[in-house]
């Protein structure tokens, strides 16, 4: 489950198994409960198969368990609202993510992601080392044997954008964005400054291309974030994301454009 580090993800497996067990539930009767067949229940525990947002839902209609292990996930793993787009960003064969501020989190580095996560002086440095980890964890769809194809677009103020102190940690950032754009099955575009203002620059996006051919969207806000799947809502988004492609460099231009800037820092 790549929303919540390994081991939380198989304590909650371990928990469901053991409560099935304790209410005599068979796998097939638990799976009738939760909306899945008895193979998948055995999948997902036996580790074979992935834990999902939905399984982690169906579970607890299934036990009656007044949400238990939903609210377990979201309190030890990513937030709530970040569940359901992190299951779609699983399952996708095709990503496609628009920045203006920051390097999306699939392409970040570790040293990155803690100084992103750091400005939200909230967070424990616990805190901020489970996030830095379930960041990473999330990068492992980039390198599965069926992994999606990735097209990224950033404002080139994203790529300029330095923390305090933190020139060295955004040239190794930089380095390992172009060297993930390199791979066959990811894009990176920047949309230059000399662009002007476009109409990316109300905020971020998110889509994801799935397997049934439907798309979902995906909009973060200050507050957190919301899933999209209306058509005419996910229209919009087609129109935005269109529109920031647009404005982009070529691939090869973007990539000696975040050379260039990698090396100032150097």
């Amino acid at each position: 489950m790549p929303d919540v580090p390994t081991p939380l993800a198989a304590f909650i497996v371990g928990e469901v198994r053991r409560a099935r067990g304790a209410n005599g539930m068979t796998q097939e009767a638990f799976g009738r409960a939760a909306g899945f067949s008895a193979s998948h229940v055995s999948a997902v525990e036996g580790s074979t198969r992935a834990l999902t947002l939905d399984f982690i839902r169906g579970a607890d209609r299934a036990l009656n368990n007044g949400g238990l292990f939903e609210r377990l996930a979201a309190e030890l793993g990513a937030p709530s609202w970040f569940l359901p787009w992190l299951d779609a960003e699983r399952g996708a064969t095709q990503l496609r993510y628009f920045e203006p501020n920051l390097i999306p989190g699939l392409l970040q580095i570790a040293a990155y992601a803690r100084v992103v996560l750091r400005l939200d002086p909230r967070l424990t440095d616990e805190e901020v080392d489970r996030r830095v980890a379930s960041r990473l964890e999330r990068q492992a769809i980039l390198t599965c044997e069926s992994p999606p194809r990735l097209v990224v677009v950033v404002d080139e103020g994203a790529v300029r954008r330095v923390g305090y102190g933190a020139e060295k940690v955004m040239a190794e950032q930089l380095h390992h964005l172009v060297a993930c754009a390199e791979q066959p099955n990811i894009s990176v575009h920047v949309i230059p400054a000399d662009a002007g203002l476009h109409a990316g620059l109300s905020g971020p996006l998110s889509l994801a291309h799935m397997p049934d051919g439907s798309w979902i969207g995906h909009l973060e806000s200050q507050l957190g974030g919301d899933v999209v799947d209306r058509p005419a809502d996910l229209d919009t988004l087609f129109e935005r994301w269109e529109s920031v492609r647009t404005e982009a460099l070529p691939r090869r231009q973007s990539l000696d454009l975040i050379k260039e800037v990698a090396n100032q820092w150097t």
